[in-house]
């Protein structure tokens, strides 16, 4: 799950691949809050994954989050 939000992240939100690692913070991989609300949405339409902006804000790592879509893709 960590590649296909590392893939997201680096094509749709223009993250720079390097900066995509597991124990990566938001703020290293400069996603601001907007980004997030757009990576809620990115995740829904395309994974049909339905985590909110708010959920994704408090995960502190990409690690964390991709283990939230791994949380959620279990559920489906």
């Amino acid at each position: 799950m960590f590649e296909t939000l590392k893939e997201i992240l680096v094509s749709k939100l223009k993250v720079s691949p390097e900066q995509v690692t597991p124990d990566a913070t938001r703020e290293e991989v400069e996603l601001d809050s907007l980004a997030v609300v757009e990576l809620s949405l990115l995740l829904e339409k395309e994974l049909g994954m339905a985590i909110s902006d708010d959920e994704l804000l408090e995960a502190a790592t990409i690690g964390d989050m991709a283990r939230l879509m791994e949380q959620r893709s279990t559920k489906v």
